[in-house]
């Protein structure tokens, strides 16, 4: 069966759980006001006013949300931070908007999703903190916000990663005190973190694997927040344009979920899911070894609703380490500002990491495939910011040499205004369909899923309804488990 989380299951469990919480001051924060924080109480935000944004402390659970002012420290809540592109650096008229990860704690946006995993089952009692450990399985980031939640959460985490990360993954995941497990590969080897996952299911009771794969809490919490904070950016662009396409690297298809709920706001929205060409698993079943680091493939997530996936954008991942210099080399920096593009916003494109910059090529290849003009807007995402990939530019430099003017000028040319709409696909219904039947190769086949319930989440109109509003019973759960912490 579908797994629903959204009732007790052990009182024992929890009453453990609320013990610790207790003991270590841990207010958990509602999904109600992870999305709107003028929810969050004043003696919380009072508080939040001493404490940095990475800073591991419980109330830190409070900056779990788009609204974060963009401050290292004491920052309270504003309007979502984001950017809009203008066409001088874009090549196309309709705007987009990104908005910006880099204000979430860890400076990524996949604290949330692991908290949509965690919380449901602390006070549930699906997870107790003095026995159970929290597995992150992850390409990256979600380890990361896994890891960081686990420490405000008063429990202990094992992060899974590929070995073939980022150096800066592996340092802070140290020193945050998780245990680390390295797995063969690189981005697109995520089988690789499913058997390790195997592995750690039968030689260690104590773990719970929190898989953003197939754990609904992490679309869960991007269709109610992500999707309410793109609401906001899309609703204060100026001249109010139409909402023409959302774009999400479908990752573990949970950013992707904000879709669902934009859908509800404008029907005839286009939701395109950006991957790398070099592993072009939903444009043509493809696989390969790629770089664009945060988004894993060779498969298709569990957790990702393909019926409300209409189209799919595959981005070459030189394009984006070429614009992850042009962006933050001083002379790409400088070349950018003599070509009409603001200085603020030239000195705010570091806030782009590398998903980032393939999300910001899907949005212009979306753009022009769909003609969008100034009338249409397109938001995306950026993840997560260039300070995590220090050491990719570092052999970036090594392998190619000194940036230059002449590089910084080719790259805007050929890289950004000069994309194309090749590897673009709209998926017609029977696209869709065998996009979704994928999943059964892994999920039924390798990781035991029930082939009704993959046929149930293609066929029944009602179960993804179903598993995005357990929000509001979560929402419920995680008061009264406030509310008995706090003695009340």
């Amino acid at each position: 069966m579908i797994e629903f989380t959204d009732h007790v299951v052990n009182e024992q469990a929890r009453d453990r759980a609320v013990r610790r919480c207790r003991e270590r001051g841990i207010i958990l924060p509602t999904f109600a006001q992870m999305q709107d924080p003028g929810r969050v109480p004043v003696a919380i935000r009072d508080e939040l006013k001493t404490i940095g944004l990475w800073d591991v402390h419980p109330r830190n659970l409070f900056r779990i949300s788009w609204h974060n002012q963009p401050r290292e420290r004491g920052g309270l809540y504003g309007d979502v931070p984001h950017l809009l592109l203008p066409p001088a650096l874009t090549g196309v008229s309709a705007p987009i908007a990104m908005l910006l990860g880099k204000w979430f704690p860890t400076g990524a946006h996949k604290v949330g999703a692991a908290y949509g995993c965690l919380a449901p089952r602390l006070v549930t009692g699906q997870f107790d903190p003095t026995y159970h450990k929290a597995v992150w399985p992850s390409t990256g980031n979600y380890c990361r916000g896994g890891a960081f939640d686990s420490a405000l959460m008063g429990c202990t985490a094992v992060a899974i990663l590929p070995e073939g990360m980022s150096r800066e993954r592996f340092d802070w995941l140290r020193t945050i005190g998780a245990e680390v497990i390295a797995t063969p590969g690189c981005e697109s080897n995520v089988k690789e973190i499913y058997d390790k996952c195997w592995e750690i299911r039968r030689t260690r009771p104590d773990c719970v694997i929190l898989n953003q794969f197939d754990e609904f809490g992490n679309p869960c919490w991007h269709y109610h927040v992500t999707g309410a904070a793109i609401a906001d950016v899309w609703r204060a662009l100026p001249r109010q344009p139409r909402l023409g396409a959302y774009i999400s690297a479908t990752g573990s298809a949970g950013t992707i979920a904000a879709g669902d709920f934009l859908r509800t706001l404008a029907p005839h929205l286009r939701v395109v899911a950006a991957e790398a060409l070099q592993c072009p698993t939903l444009l043509n079943n493809g696989f390969g070894a790629h770089r664009i680091e945060g988004i894993g493939d060779k498969h298709v997530p569990w957790v990702h609703n393909v019926r409300n996936t209409n189209a799919v954008a595959a981005i070459d991942d030189e394009l984006c380490l070429r614009i992850l210099r042009l962006f933050n080399e001083p002379v790409g920096k400088a070349y950018l500002a003599t070509q009409g593009i603001p200085a603020a916003l030239v000195d705010l494109l570091d806030c782009l990491g590398i998903s980032g910059i393939a999300n910001l090529l899907a949005a212009i290849k979306t753009a022009k495939h769909f003609e969008f003009g100034t009338d249409d807007a397109i938001i995306t995402i950026a993840t997560d910011a260039a300070a995590l990939y220090a050491s990719r530019l570092e052999e970036l430099r090594a392998e190619h040499g000194a940036y230059t003017a002449t590089q910084a000028a080719c790259d805007l040319d050929h890289c950004l205004h000069g994309t194309t709409t090749d590897h673009y696909k709209e998926l017609t219904y029977l696209d869709q369909k065998a996009i979704h039947n994928l999943k059964y190769y892994t999920w039924v086949e390798q990781q035991g899923k029930d082939i009704a319930d993959l046929n149930r989440l293609w066929h029944d109109p009602d179960v993804w309804p179903q598993l995005f509003a357990q929000v509001t019973r979560w929402d419920e759960l995680i008061a009264a488990f406030n509310a008995q912490v706090a003695g009340a």
